[in-house]
């Protein structure tokens, strides 16, 4: 299911992405129920996020995609940033623990 032009994320890179995922769900059904939050665009990049880590996640996306082929393109891109996202956090988090782990050598 994972596409070859996303760039591979690593396993704390795909449970960081589900954590955030969820959180994106959990705020987008908020969304749909709260007049301030905007809930169709967190349950899309909720969904986005998880496709990489869950089955259903992608499923639901196919769907998306099949039946709103123009937004399912729009949707491959953001999925394209968010990985690169992900995977530059990711980066950055091991640039600082492996600082963290040479100072407290020192």
């Amino acid at each position: 299911m994972v596409r070859d032009d996303r760039p591979r994320v690593t396993r704390a890179g795909r449970w960081i992405a589900t954590v955030l995922g969820y959180a994106f769900l959990v705020l987008g059904l908020l969304g749909l129920v709260l007049p301030f939050l905007q809930g169709i665009l967190f349950l899309v990049v909720g969904l986005l996020l998880l496709s990489r880590s869950t089955p259903w996640a992608e499923r639901v996306l196919a769907r998306l995609r099949a039946r709103y082929p123009r937004a399912g393109r729009t949707a491959d891109a953001v999925a394209r940033r968010l990985d690169v996202l992900i995977y530059r956090f990711e980066v950055s988090f091991r640039r600082l623990f492996r600082r963290l782990r040479v100072m407290a050598g020192r």
